[in-house]
């Protein structure tokens, strides 16, 4: 979601005691769920650069899994194995300490990995690493302990309601299958892809599906979330919407 483009309104704003017009003080640790390319992403790193908090997209550490995985035994298949790797070890999320386009820096046992989980190697494996429950299970308790450090956006599609419930502020987007369909396949075309929109569509539709009823954290609100329609919202007209929240 580009900081121009258009992605929809607030049609609710809420689904929790907290009212529109309440402010949260100091929220330190704010959680943003949602479906694929409701905005998610592009949201949380804005509002992560004005509060000067660290943008922490969950997603890194299934690339690390993913990469760790290919680098040591070049095989994602063996779920067992990939669990126990999981468990073993050590994801960190900091801030970037290098001005080279990164959002954070990703390391594995201190290992400087950031651009290397962006491979296509990683890319092609990392849904089938990232649908394993105990790999889910065991990074949950890394992302958790990121979390509690406190000072950070968290982008995912459990945390506020299993990686960290005990967020001050918890945030979930959403847009309709169509438009969020169109979102990605105009990134994909401005990339110089291929790939048709009703392909697209089909397997977003099925992601979904899959997200929202895997037996291991499902996609869903929390029942203390803000929900916020985006399908007639610019990104920087949601993060407006968040900052209102937020009293710094």
């Amino acid at each position: 979601m580009g900081a121009q483009r258009s992605i929809p309104g607030c049609s609710r704003q809420s689904i929790n005691p907290m009212k529109p017009e309440e402010t949260l003080t100091r929220a330190r640790m704010i959680a943003i769920d949602g479906p694929a390319a409701s905005g998610k992403s592009t949201v949380a790193e804005q509002l992560a650069h004005w509060l000067s908090y660290l943008y922490f997209d969950t997603g890194v550490m299934y690339r690390a899994v993913t990469y760790s995985a290919l680098e040591r035994f070049a095989d994602t298949t063996d779920e067992d194995r990939v669990t126990q790797l999981s468990e073993t070890i050590t994801i960190d999320v900091q801030e970037p300490s290098i001005e080279d386009g990164r959002t954070c820096d990703v390391l594995i046992d201190g290992q400087d990995v950031t651009w290397a989980i962006r491979s296509p190697q990683v890319e092609s494996h990392v849904s089938q690493v990232s649908a394993y429950p105990g790999v889910r299970r065991a990074l949950t308790l890394q992302q958790r302990r990121i979390g509690l450090r406190g000072n950070v956006v968290m982008v995912g599609r459990d945390i506020g309601t299993v990686v960290l419930p005990e967020a001050e502020l918890k945030i979930y987007l959403d847009a309709s299958v169509e438009v969020r369909a169109r979102r990605r396949y105009e990134e994909l075309i401005k990339r110089g892809g291929a790939v048709g929109f009703d392909e697209i569509y089909t397997a977003m539709k099925r992601r979904d599906e899959i997200d929202s009823t895997r037996a291991v954290a499902p996609l869903r609100a929390a029942e203390d979330a803000v929900l916020i329609q985006t399908d007639q919202m610019s990104a920087d007209e949601v993060v407006a919407k968040i900052k209102a929240l937020i009293d710094i």
